[in-house]
């Protein structure tokens, strides 16, 4: 019986963790609209209720209004399978972190992270191959490529403060001295967060979506209730990363601290929306391949190496 309830009751933290997601998430979108409104000029939302502060709110019940009409010759099952594919894993990352709710957060909670991270793929190639669309079809292999290529680096960043701590958990990074590879960690922070942008395909990396070339890349098809689910799942993303970045790089600091990290990268990443143009393709390729690879490799020794000095 103890036992039931103990699960019962870690079910419901997890509910109420992914409600309490959802809701940043929708002050989230509203935050990234004020800031491109005020990079052009201009106000962005303001009517609705209290200078527009549930915008959100009535964006989503007119999206979940409104029908939503697959393509005649798609593969219906997984066209409504993967966005929700998407947010299930958008929300089971989450999971992995050492919180007093965490159901995957045990000793080998990293590779739980790096497994999640490149399953959530499947949900972008499934969308754009179940829609038969051109356009859709396009985007997911641009999204499966681009995913691929910063997934390895992603690797090897993780593998790099894996092999450092001596701990596949997250807990271990509690015990991280980070002083000891001081100097490495603005080349490290750098290198994740451009990883990390192109995971999300974001700014300048959103070649998957590039609204002048695919109209809207995978998700081009979808609307209403499923388009809704992959908008969420998309922002749970950034909101993941800006707290991976500010939980591996910022761990010493006090929770007030971790929090204005967190949200100073949410704001950079809307930010650089609004201020960088898109990458051409063959140079998002070169840019991994020649570049950021060796980079990874380079501190993946270095790091190895200083934190056994």
């Amino acid at each position: 019986m103890t036992e039931m309830l103990n699960y019962f009751l870690m079910l419901t933290q997890e509910l109420l963790l992914v409600i309490m997601i959802l809701l940043s998430v929708a002050f989230f979108s509203l935050m990234e609209r004020k800031i491109l409104s005020y990079l052009h000029f201009r106000k962005g939302p303001n009517k609705v209720l209290i200078n527009g502060f549930f915008q959100p709110f009535v964006d989503a019940l007119k999206l979940i209004s409104k029908d939503d009409y697959p393509v005649k010759w798609s593969n219906k099952l997984l066209f409504y399978f993967s966005p929700m594919f998407m947010f299930f894993l958008a929300s089971l990352m989450w999971m992995v972190f050492p919180f007093c709710w965490g159901m995957m957060s045990n000793e080998f909670s990293f590779i739980n992270m790096i497994i999640i991270m490149g399953m959530s793929v499947y949900g972008m190639m499934l969308s754009g191959w179940s829609s038969n669309s051109t356009y859709s079809m396009l985007g997911s292999i641009r999204s499966v490529s681009q995913s691929i290529s910063y997934e390895v680096v992603m690797s090897f960043i993780f593998l790099s403060i894996i092999f450092t701590i001596y701990d596949f958990s997250m807990e271990g990074m509690f015990k991280w001295n980070i002083m000891k590879i001081f100097f490495l960690c603005p080349f490290l922070l750098i290198l994740t967060f451009i990883s990390l942008l192109a995971e999300l395909n974001r700014t300048p990396f959103d070649l998957a979506e590039g609204e002048s070339e695919l109209v809207s890349g995978y998700s081009v098809e979808y609307g209403g209730f499923s388009y809704t689910i992959i908008f969420l799942s998309e922002n749970i993303m950034i909101f993941f990363s800006s707290f991976v970045i500010s939980f591996f790089f910022f761990t010493q600091l006090t929770s007030y601290m971790s929090f204005i990290v967190f949200s100073f990268m949410s704001f950079m990443i809307c930010l650089i929306r609004g201020i960088l143009p898109r990458l051409r393709y063959d140079k998002l390729m070169i840019l991994c391949w020649t570049y950021l690879m060796p980079l990874s490799l380079l501190l993946f020794n270095m790091m190895i190496l200083f934190a056994n000095l």
